[in-house]
């Protein structure tokens, strides 16, 4: 007999991807996903789902290499963002429509953030496309969308697993795939081994750049505020299962891949369903 599911996709980048797994496995047991609700890549990944395109998006994703990444990359010379993010959509779009999203066969919704009020945007109806865009606008990394008054960035600044927002139908189990965290002490041991084995080297030309590089090179500005918002998202997503209480939640942490390891969709979809497998296999 099917399950049926009230589906929830987090934040995190290319980790997102493991959620393609994750949906395959799911369904691979019996389970029925009756309504979706995404942030940031959660939304991507659950809009191409719920339009019926999601292995047409995974075979693309096989020709995702960093040539390519580069390619889809549109830079953009402004003071509030580096990249326009719509060479991206519109390479999605040559295979998925853009439908309304109230003409989707399953409820959906996606939720941003507007940078003006700080209030979160739940999207219900309209444009598929704008909804996924405004839901995934890194902030200072992809354009903002303005939209009604509004500024739009990324989802998970203020709901980054949105299990308060997907429909509910009577009989329907909650089931919420978290990407939104990272094994931080099993990627900080890993980033030790590594350093410990430059620094052990023979090579002559690692030697000289042992020399140059010092070795606390990685700690930085930016690695500092990246690693705080991951944190900061992190604990959101957690407060909101506590809050929420799902029927299951597949936390799918990760120390070797990062936000943008677009390349390796396969790598993280495998991951999906091996952790997605462990999850309900404990039920």
């Amino acid at each position: 007999m099917a399950k049926d599911v009230a589906l929830v996709l987090s934040s995190g980048g290319a980790r997102g991807l493991a959620h393609i797994g994750a949906i395959e496995e799911l369904e691979a047991h019996g389970y029925r996903i009756t309504s979706i609700a995404g942030c940031s890549m959660g939304a991507l990944i659950g809009g191409v789902y719920a339009a019926g395109k999601l292995e047409e998006f995974r075979e693309w994703m096989k020709t995702v290499d960093r040539k390519k990444m580069l390619e889809l990359t549109d830079f953009s010379f402004s003071l509030n963002h580096l990249v326009k993010g719509t060479r991206i959509i519109e390479a999605i779009m040559e295979f998925v429509p853009d439908i309304p999203i109230e003409d989707l066969p399953i409820p959906y919704c996606a939720v941003a953030t507007d940078w003006k009020s700080g209030h979160e945007v739940v999207f219900r109806e309209g444009s598929l496309f704008e909804a996924i865009r405004a839901s995934i606008s890194l902030p200072s990394f992809y354009e903002p969308v303005k939209r009604d008054g509004m500024i739009l960035i990324d989802g998970g600044v203020t709901n980054p697993i949105p299990m308060n927002r997907v429909v509910r139908h009577e009989g329907d189990i909650l089931v919420g795939i978290d990407v939104s965290g990272h094994d931080y002490e099993a990627q900080w041991r890993r980033h030790h081994e590594l350093a410990e084995k430059r620094k052990r080297s023979t090579s002559l030309s690692q030697q000289i750049l042992n020399r140059l590089i010092p070795d606390n090179l990685d700690f930085n500005y930016y690695t500092m505020l990246s690693r705080v918002s991951s944190l900061m998202i992190r604990q959101n997503s957690i407060l909101m299962a506590q809050l929420m209480k799902p029927d299951i939640l597949i936390d799918i942490q990760m120390a070797r891949y990062g936000g943008f390891d677009y390349d390796k969709s396969e790598r993280l979809i495998a991951i999906g369903r091996q952790k997605t497998l462990q999850a309900i296999s404990k039920l």
